[in-house]
C-alpha cells in the first residue's frame, strides 16, 4: 500500500526541476538559520556585559564595571545602547581622575543625546586639564534649575577651580562662596576654603578684600577677607579700624582660614588676652530636655549665691541650647566674641556637647561641661568635662572589689543595650588591669523578667536539661560557684527582678556589684533582703555624712524646697570650680584658667572631689553605697 504523505508528494512533483528547487530552498533556509544565530549570538554576550557592566556600577565595584563596560564598547552592534555606556565610562574615568577618557567617551554620545550631566562632566573633565577657558564656557551655559543638588555643587567647584586657574579671583571666590552651603563633599570644601586663604592673603589689593568682605559676609570667604583687612590696617598703624574689623570677623561662629590669628589679633589690639568676670552657660532649658537643664541651673545658681565673692562678683549669663548642636556651638561663638566669657560651663546633651566642644577649641575658649558623651575631653587642651560617666564606675567599683575586697574571679550579668554593652566592656578591662578575671559574662534583653537561663549559663549549667527532682533544700548539694563577685550594670527596677531569682538558683554568697542606677529606695523595696551586702557606686549622696554635702542638701532644700539630685549637685560642683579661680580677685586670660584648670587637684565637691587628668577629663573619688541592714549606707 502506498502511504497517503507519498501519493500527495507523486501528485504534486511536477517531473524535471521541482525536486531541486526545493533542495535549494531547503539549503538556504538553514545556511540563514545558522547566520541569524551567529549573530543572535554575538549580541546577546555583548548585551550581557552592558546589564552587568551596570549592575557593577550601581553596587560600587568599579573595577568589574570598567571592564565589562570597555568590552562592550570594543564588541557591540547596537548603537542605541551605546551612550548609556559611555555616560557611565566617563563616569568612573572622572572619578578616577583620568579625564582625556573622560572626554574621550563623552565624544561617542551623540550631540543629541547629550544632557545636563553629560555637558557637566564635559566641562568639569576640561577645567582639570587646564582647559578652563573652555569649561568655564560649558559650565556656564547650564540651567541650574535642570541639575541635581549634588550636580549643582560639582559645578560650582569646578567653576571655581577655573576661574582660580585663570586667575580671576573674585570669581572664583564667588564661587567657592556659592559651593560652602550645599556641603555636598566636605573635603572639597576644606580644600576649596584653603584655597579661598590663600587668595585672599597673597592675591587680593586692598580695594579687591574690601570688595570681597563686602560681597560675602557671614561666610568663611568674607571672614578671611576680613582678616586680611584687618592685618593692614593693623600694620599701617590704624590700631582703631583694626580692632573694628576683626571684630566683625569674629561675631560669625564660622571656621575659616586664619582664625586662630584672628583671636590672637584681636587680643593684641584690646591691649591684653580677654579678661572677664562672666561666665557663659548652655543648658537645655527648653525642649525634651528642659526638666535636666533647669535642675543643673538651680544647682549653678546656689553655687554663684554661696561660694561667690561679694568683693569681686562674677555673672552666669545663660544660654538655652534645646539640646540642639548648631544652636549650642552658635552660642558658644556668641558668649566667646560678643559677651567676651572668660569660660563656659555646659552643655549637658551629646550631641549639643560635641559641637560646643569643637566650637570652644576653635575659640580657644575653656569649656567644662556635664556631658556624659564619650571623647568629648580629646576635643582640644580648652575642653574639660566633669560629670558621672561609665569609665569612673567601672574603675571605682573593681578597686574597691580587688584591692579593699581582695576578690579575683568575676562574673557579668549585663542589659543588651547600649549601657550594659559599655559598663561591661570597662568593668572587664578595669578587672583585668588590675589582675581580675571575668570567668563569665551573658546579657538579657533590655525589658527581659526572667532570667534562668542567663544565671544557670553563668553558673556553668546547661538551662536546657531536665530538672532534677525536688529534695528538702536541707538535703540538696550546692555546687560552688566559679566566681566571687557579680556585676549587674542596670537600674533598680530590673535589678528588684533578677536579685530573687539568682537567691532561687543557688548565686548564694557572693559579692553583687552595681552601679548608680541601683541608688534608688525602690531596690530595698522591690529585692527586699536579697540585695543585702551589695556594694553600688554613685555621684552623688544625699545623706552622705561629710559635713560639706549635709551643708549642701539643707541649704539646697531651704532656697527650693526639695532635695536636691546628682543633677543639681554636679551644677554646683562646676559653677563652684570656676568660682573658685576667681575668688581672690585676679582676673586669669582664658589661658591662665585653661592651665588652672588643667592643674586642678581634688577639689572637694558636693559630687566628689574632683581632678583633672592630662586629657581634661575628670577623675572623681565617687561615693561607694552598700546595702546595710535594709538600709543604704555611705561605706568610703
Amino acid at each position: 500500500m502506498i502511504s497517503f504523505r507519498h501519493r500527495v508528494a507523486k501528485r504534486t512533483l511536477a517531473p524535471g526541476k521541482r525536486p531541486a528547487s526545493i533542495l535549494a530552498l531547503l539549503l538556504a533556509l538553514v545556511l540563514f538559520s545558522m547566520a541569524s544565530g551567529t549573530a543572535q549570538g554575538a549580541t546577546e554576550p555583548a548585551a550581557d556585559a552592558l546589564q552587568q557592566g551596570l549592575h557593577y556600577y550601581r553596587i560600587g565595584e568599579l573595577d568589574r564595571a570598567l571592564a565589562l563596560l570597555l568590552d562592550f564598547m570594543g564588541g557591540q552592534t547596537d548603537s542605541t545602547q551605546e551612550p548609556e555606556a559611555a555616560l557611565v565610562l566617563s563616569r568612573i574615568y572622572y572619578q578616577r581622575g583620568a579625564y582625556d577618557q573622560t572626554l574621550h567617551y563623552l565624544q561617542r554620545i551623540p550631540a543629541a543625546l547629550r544632557g545636563s550631566e553629560s555637558r557637566l562632566l564635559e566641562g568639569s573633565a576640561l577645567t582639570k586639564l587646564g582647559r578652563s577657558a573652555e569649561g568655564i564656557a560649558l559650565l556656564g551655559s547650564l540651567d541650574e534649575k535642570s541639575l541635581s543638588r549634588n550636580e549643582q555643587g560639582r559645578r560650582l567647584a569646578a567653576l571655581a577651580e577655573g576661574h582660580l586657574d585663570q586667575q580671576n579671583w573674585l570669581q572664583a571666590l564667588y564661587f567657592i562662596h556659592a559651593y560652602l552651603p550645599l556641603s555636598v563633599d566636605q573635603h572639597q570644601a576644606d580644600n576649596l576654603i584653603d584655597q579661598a586663604g590663600e587668595v585672599v592673603s597673597e592675591q587680593l589689593s586692598a580695594a579687591q578684600l574690601a570688595e570681597a568682605a563686602f560681597m560675602f559676609p557671614g561666610s568663611p570667604v568674607g571672614q578671611a577677607a576680613g582678616l586680611q583687612l584687618a592685618l593692614r590696617s593693623w600694620r599701617a598703624g590704624d590700631a582703631v579700624t583694626a580692632r573694628r574689623q576683626i571684630e566683625t570677623v569674629l561675631q560669625q561662629p564660622n571656621a575659616f582660614p586664619g582664625r586662630e590669628e584672628a583671636v590672637k589679633l584681636r587680643d593684641r589690639l584690646s591691649g591684653a588676652p580677654v579678661k572677664s568676670r562672666v561666665l557663659g552657660v548652655i543648658l537645655p532649658l527648653s525642649g525634651r530636655y528642659a526638666a535636666f537643664g533647669k535642675a543643673v541651673r538651680r544647682g549653678m545658681e546656689l553655687a554663684l549665691e554661696q561660694l561667690g565673692s561679694v568683693e569681686y562678683p562674677v555673672k552666669l549669663l545663660f544660654r538655652d541650647s534645646a539640646g540642639d548642636a548648631d544652636r549650642s556651638a552658635r552660642a558658644v561663638s556668641e558668649l566667646a566674641n560678643a559677651e567676651q566669657v572668660l569660660a563656659v560651663l555646659g552643655p549637658l546633651t551629646g550631641t549639643a556637647a560635641e559641637a560646643a566642644a569643637a566650637r570652644a577649641q576653635l575659640e580657644r575658649l575653656p569649656l567644662l561641661t556635664l556631658s556624659q558623651r564619650n571623647g568629648l575631653a580629646e576635643t582640644g587642651p580648652y575642653v574639660f568635662r566633669s560629670s558621672l560617666t561609665s569609665a569612673l564606675q567601672a574603675r571605682a567599683l573593681a578597686r574597691y572589689a580587688i584591692e579593699e575586697r581582695g576578690l579575683r574571679t568575676f562574673a557579668v550579668l549585663a542589659p543588651d543595650n547600649r549601657l550594659g554593652r559599655e559598663m561591661n566592656s570597662r568593668f572587664a578591662a578595669e578587672i583585668e588591669q588590675r589582675g581580675g578575671r571575668i570567668v563569665a559574662s551573658r546579657s538579657y534583653a533590655a525589658e527581659a523578667t526572667d532570667f534562668r537561663r542567663q544565671i544557670l549559663l553563668l553558673k556553668g549549667e546547661d538551662p536546657d536539661a531536665p530538672e532534677p527532682a525536688a529534695t528538702p533544700e536541707a538535703e540538696q548539694e550546692q555546687p560552688g560557684l566559679p566566681f566571687e563577685a557579680l556585676f549587674i550594670p542596670d537600674y533598680a527596677e530590673r535589678v528588684g527582678l533578677i536579685a530573687p531569682q539568682l537567691a532561687y538558683y543557688g548565686v548564694r554568697d557572693v559579692a553583687l556589684l552595681g552601679i548608680n542606677g541601683w541608688n534608688d529606695p525602690e531596690l530595698l523595696r522591690l529585692a527586699n533582703g536579697y540585695v543585702e551586702g551589695a556594694v553600688f557606686t554613685d555621684g552623688f549622696y544625699r545623706y552622705s555624712p561629710y559635713p560639706f554635702v549635709q551643708a549642701f542638701v539643707n541649704s539646697y532644700f531651704e532656697r527650693f524646697g526639695e532635695e536636691p539630685t546628682i543633677l543639681e549637685a554636679q551644677g554646683y560642683d562646676a559653677a563652684g570650680i570656676l568660682l573658685a579661680q576667681l575668688s581672690r580677685g585676679e582676673e586669669p586670660s582664658r589661658e591662665e584658667l585653661r592651665d588652672a584648670l588643667s592643674r586642678l587637684r581634688n577639689y572637694p565637691g558636693v559630687a566628689g572631689a574632683v581632678s583633672f587628668d592630662e586629657q581634661g577629663d575628670a577623675r572623681k573619688v565617687l561615693f561607694l553605697l552598700q546595702v546595710q541592714n535594709g538600709n543604704i549606707v555611705q561605706i568610703n
